[in-house]
């Protein structure tokens, strides 16, 4: 299956934040959209960065109380892994295993076209499983019949 197939089922909708809003105005829109992560672009199509809740919890460690007015682009990851709406979810999977990325954006012509998140991919893997379960119990079923004679 492809990244694109995957929009289509969940959406492409993603939420950005500007990069001089603050980690306080992005802590609240983490919470108010119950979401993980965020874009960090100026202008909604182009990707500056990405901050996570991860971000925000290890800016604390290292900010303390001066953390919720810093601007979100003290944290934010500035060096972003994304990925092609024709990629297929089995590489997209590989790439964030592989760089302990949760959040992945979906550039298509340079442009944020969607997100997809771990666990997008661990929904998506789920279902196939549960397909293939159910396929496997319906052909043990069938083996399982009498024969019918054909004479």
């Amino acid at each position: 299956m492809q990244v694109r197939n995957v929009l289509v089922l969940k959406g492409s909708a993603v939420i950005t934040i500007k990069p001089t809003e603050t980690v306080g105005a992005l802590s609240h829109l983490l919470r108010d959209k119950r979401i993980g992560a965020v874009v960090v672009s100026s202008d909604g199509q182009t990707i500056e960065g990405v901050i996570s809740e991860r971000d925000v919890a290890f800016g604390l460690a290292a900010h303390g109380g001066e953390l919720p007015t810093m601007p979100v682009s003290a944290l934010m990851t500035a060096k972003v892994i994304t990925c092609a709406p024709m990629e297929t979810v089995a590489s997209v999977a590989s790439t964030m295993l592989s760089r302990n990325i949760r959040h992945l954006p979906v550039v298509e012509d340079g442009r944020l076209v969607g997100m997809l998140s771990i666990r997008d991919v661990l929904n998506l893997r789920l279902d196939e499983l549960q397909q293939q379960t159910a396929q496997l119990r319906s052909f043990v079923s069938e083996a399982n019949r009498t024969p019918q004679d054909r004479d």
